[in-house]
């Protein structure tokens, strides 16, 4: 059910997704939907929030891998893992978040919230790369919004099945890195 309203979501938007095409494309009745969640609003914030959780949880294991590495490579595992997040994993990322058409407000503050928690994780690793002197960037702010640019970007017209090889994608990351590192 939450998959398929996030099919809808970043197909249609919010005003286009109604629960009689959830409940189809779910292969369940109606009924069955407003059993598990009461209103479109419920159902759209599980659904968000679900991505954002299964975002984040990519991003944490990318970093755990990394843990005991510099903060570059710690950021070049993000970066990578982000890429293949928004191209081959969740690409409806982008198009609920990165790109978000509007949205009631009663669903504004929890999306900026998920975005903060998103970018919290960036954060600290660049954090820490400038504590250590390993990143040399005069606005870390600047640095990683331009970085959010690229990736968001990115995601539009990168494709897996173009890239087998995933060098695109590797250049894109090591394009991303110049944001931060000292060259």
């Amino acid at each position: 059910m939450i998959d398929a309203a996030l099919q809808i979501l970043s197909g249609s938007g919010y005003q286009g997704m109604r629960f009689e095409d959830v409940a189809e494309r779910s292969d369940i009745a109606k009924a069955t939907l407003y059993h598990y969640f009461p209103s479109k609003d419920a159902l759209v914030s599980a659904a968000l929030e679900k991505l954002a959780s299964d975002v984040l949880t990519h991003l944490s294991e990318a970093l755990d891998a990394a843990a005991d590495r510099s903060a570059t490579d710690r950021l070049r595992s993000l970066v990578a893992e982000q890429l293949r997040v928004l191209t081959v994993l969740y690409p409806e990322v982008g198009k609920l978040f990165s790109f978000p058409a509007p949205w009631p407000a009663e669903h504004t503050e929890s999306i900026k919230a998920m975005r903060r928690r998103h970018d919290r994780i960036f954060r600290e690793v660049v954090d820490a790369g400038i504590a250590s002197g390993e990143f040399d960037c005069p606005d870390p702010s600047v640095a990683l919004h331009c970085l959010h640019g690229i990736l968001n970007h990115a995601s539009i017209w990168l494709r897996p099945d173009a890239d087998p090889e995933g060098r695109t994608r590797d250049a894109v990351v090591d394009e991303s890195l110049r944001l931060f590192v000292r060259t």
